[in-house]
């Protein structure tokens, strides 16, 4: 059955999905913990799926060895087992932006540069809110739609009641949820004068993949961020969260509008984009996305790296 915006949960509590609200109260049950101990267990959530998850741990130490070629096997293992905590944490995190007050979000996520998000929109045009897909991904940018509140750009999930509860979380701060493949009602934010949350880093083969570099490996990229750009002349600005080492909490990192762009040559500027996130990886390598297929092949002659 197709999804449907704002969906009753009351309409899931037959038998089947038991499981799942199963593990949503656990996930709630720990967004009351002290962060530490959410910490703490987050991590040893992480080391469970690390022994349980082998398709997705493969799919990881594939995409490692192809980005980090400069590292021994021996650090690359080291920065796997990083990035399943990273993973473990996630839960745990969606906890906290779910079910947590907005003033104890705001005490574990500092912000830096918010100044260049209120400088682009004061332009008029828009923001592309630019964001990869880290772990982090979801508390930072609930923390940041507690200040300046913006569209969100996503793909459903295709679970309808785990669909219904990420929108429901997700309303807390988001102004409009907007599907992915929704362009038009996106033009139209940014037309208005909003910021749009916008993920393009995924693996991309439909109409307007470009080729481009992503750590010096060929990957199918979506160019649709320049394009919007050029279509709506609003600014690009940047954005990452990464865990403070202490265990304090969380530092987001909100960067410069993207300077000469779009450049009108859409395929120079998706390798900036690549670029951009790419720097980011390079800061918190452990808490991006290493599990999803990045690299998998556009057409029929591109070598499959996952085999």
């Amino acid at each position: 059955m197709p999804l449907e915006r704002n969906e009753p949960l009351s309409r899931f509590f037959a038998p089947r999905y038991w499981p799942i609200w199963l593990g949503i109260g656990l996930i709630r049950l720990t967004s009351y913990l002290p962060y530490r101990w959410q910490t703490a267990i987050g991590t040893r959530f992480g080391h469970l799926c690390y022994h349980l998850a082998s398709k997705r741990r493969q799919i990881a130490q594939v995409n490692l060895q192809l980005c980090f070629p400069e590292l021994t096997a021996e650090q690359r293992q080291t920065l796997l087992r990083k990035h399943f905590e990273a993973l473990g944490m996630l839960p745990i995190e969606m906890g906290i932006c779910w079910w947590g007050t907005p003033q104890r979000l705001q005490k574990l996520v500092k912000i830096e540069g918010l100044e260049h998000l209120q400088q682009a929109l004061a332009q008029g045009n828009g923001v592309i809110l630019l964001i990869a897909h880290f772990t982090t991904a979801e508390i930072g940018g609930q923390a940041l739609g507690l200040l300046i509140p913006f569209h969100f750009m996503h793909r459903r999930n295709e679970n309808r009641l785990i669909a219904g509860i990420m929108e429901h979380g997700r309303n807390k701060t988001a102004e409009e949820m907007i599907a992915h493949t929704d362009v038009r009602t996106m033009m139209r934010a940014l037309k208005n004068g909003h910021a749009v949350w916008y993920a393009p880093d995924q693996n991309y083969r439909l109409k307007g993949s470009i080729i481009a570099p992503f750590f010096n490996v060929p990957a199918p990229t979506n160019s649709a961020t320049a394009r919007i750009a050029l279509r709506s002349g609003a600014r690009v600005v940047s954005y990452y969260t990464h865990r403070c080492e202490d265990g304090s909490g969380y530092k987001l990192i909100i960067q410069p509008a993207l300077e000469n762009f779009p450049s009108g040559d859409i395929e120079l500027d998706t390798r900036q984009i690549n670029n951009v996130i790419e720097a980011q990886v390079r800061e918190q390598a452990a808490e991006y996305l290493w599990v999803h297929k990045r690299f998998k092949p556009r057409d029929a002659g591109d070598p499959d790296h996952y085999n």
